[in-house]
């Protein structure tokens, strides 16, 4: 029993990813991940799924439209969350216990008040936006009410996920996904009751979203105050350090800048999609939510990447930076590949999860054709931004973010739209919106690996952090 005990406490406590086997150490934090992240994209899944089965086509177009309101208000966050992260990693790997007890006071407050904002803007301007964007009359009054909820208890979801941030940080994925996975099966719950029982519509999807993350952010709270072998947070550290807190927002600034300017495309690109009418915006609604499910992935490749590059990054040890990276192309390669032909050989049938309708189903099947081979782009381009992330250079692949979302996807979608009108589409055909992105995601990948390689940046920064530590 003892042993027993042992074994199941060796895989909740922090994980050192600067000694040892780094191929293991990667596949061993990544799981979790993967899993957490298939979990946390279950929330939008099912709540697509109970609202196209049981209400209708427009009701899932309306979840659909709340999509792009809710990332371009969540950029600050985001950022915030990813910075701190990054900031934990590196004083974990220093083994500097004290300035990580102060990292992650700093945080905490850092969440309160990212949350504040998150709710306030969220509140205020959902049903304005969807204005602005043009969303269908028929969704529109189901958006708004979905948006509205969800930002209301938005510090909730604000708060879990930059917790568990921290906790990954600190090489703990294990309970960031139990929470999750709690949180999920709440969630399905929860939506069924809401709107199979009561009679609720976009309202009780949002509520059982808002109630479970509720949940998932007390568990992760109560684990950190725990962990008291790793980090010690009293409370004189529960207010913001100015140095603490410079250098996670000095870290966050570009990455929420990148997701601002990313959702500001999305928000765009969604006006393209409102222009050619309901059903596109029903079938595009329902891809993003497979899609979703790849993309996780290599999100999962990207925390990784960063909380393996910054802990070896705050431990001084450039050498096995190099050497997990490696191992890390590896991974998104071979898993990426498997997602791609998945996706491309049962398009349909996945489709088939979220409507009923054919013309749905067939459009969505040849969507995923179009991208298929992005999604592997995208895959190794997660892997470089994640390394330097965790070597605290944030600022290139916000640049590069911008160049591939605002510079080649956002221009292309309406030229190709434009010139692929007909009388079946006046406004464009919406295989344009895929097509720009599969072009901007190869580009992207290909000019951030080659900065990943040969830029004069890496240089630079390995000298000054052999020099100077980790408080760059």
């Amino acid at each position: 029993m003892t042993f027993a005990t042992g074994r199941l406490r060796k895989y909740f406590a922090p994980m050192d990813m600067t000694e040892g086997n780094s191929l293991r150490q990667i596949v061993r934090f990544s799981i979790p991940l993967l899993i957490g992240n298939f979990a946390q994209q279950m929330y939008s899944t099912v709540d697509a799924i109970v609202v196209g089965n049981y209400i209708g086509d427009s009701a899932l177009g309306a979840v659909g439209l709340s999509f792009s309101p809710i990332m371009l208000i969540f950029a600050l966050f985001i950022g915030i969350s990813t910075g701190a992260g990054i900031t934990v990693s590196q004083y974990f790997g220093a083994k500097d216990r004290q300035m990580l007890g102060k990292a992650v006071g700093t945080v905490i407050v850092l969440a309160f008040v990212s949350g504040g904002i998150c709710t306030l803007l969220g509140v205020s301007v959902a049903r304005p936006l969807l204005v602005l964007l043009g969303s269908p009359p028929e969704m529109l009054d189901m958006a708004a009410t979905y948006l509205t909820i969800y930002f209301g208890g938005v510090i909730s979801l604000v708060y879990f996920n930059i917790l568990s941030g921290v906790l990954r940080g600190m090489g703990d994925s294990i309970s960031p996904l139990l929470y999750l996975l709690f949180a999920s099966v709440l969630n399905i719950a929860l939506d069924i009751l809401f709107v199979t029982q009561f009679g609720m519509k976009t309202d009780g999807v949002a509520l059982a979203t808002v109630i479970a993350q509720t949940f998932a952010a007390l568990l992760a709270f109560r684990k950190l105050r725990r962990m008291t072998e790793v980090v010690d947070v009293k409370r004189s550290d529960l207010k913001l350090n100015r140095g603490i807190a410079g250098k996670i927002i000095r870290l966050g600034l570009p990455l929420g800048a990148m997701q601002m300017v990313g959702s500001m495309q999305a928000v765009l690109i969604q006006a393209l999609v409102n222009s050619m009418g309901s059903l596109v915006v029903t079938t595009i609604t329902a891809v993003m939510r497979v899609d979703g499910f790849i993309m996780m992935t290599n999100f999962s490749f990207a925390t990784a990447a960063t909380t393996f590059t910054a802990q070896n990054f705050g431990a001084k040890k450039l050498a096995r930076i190099r050497k997990g990276h490696r191992d890390m192309l590896k991974i998104a390669l071979t898993s990426s590949l498997i997602l791609v032909t998945g996706i491309v050989l049962f398009g349909r049938q996945l489709m088939e999860l979220f409507t009923s309708t054919d013309a749905v189903a067939a459009s969505g099947a040849r969507f995923f054709r179009i991208l298929a081979a992005g999604y592997v782009a995208f895959a190794v381009l997660q892997t470089f931004v994640g390394a330097m992330n965790g070597m605290s250079q944030t600022t290139i692949p916000m640049i590069m973010s911008i160049i591939a979302t605002m510079g080649v996807r956002l221009p292309l979608a309406y030229l190709i739209a434009y010139l692929m009108r007909s009388a079946a589409w006046p406004n464009g055909n919406p295989d344009a919106i895929f097509i720009s992105l599969l072009i901007a995601w190869v580009f992207n990948a290909t000019v951030t690996g080659l900065i990943y390689h040969f830029g004069r940046w890496r240089k630079r920064v390995e000298t000054r952090v052999l020099s100077e530590g980790v408080g760059l």
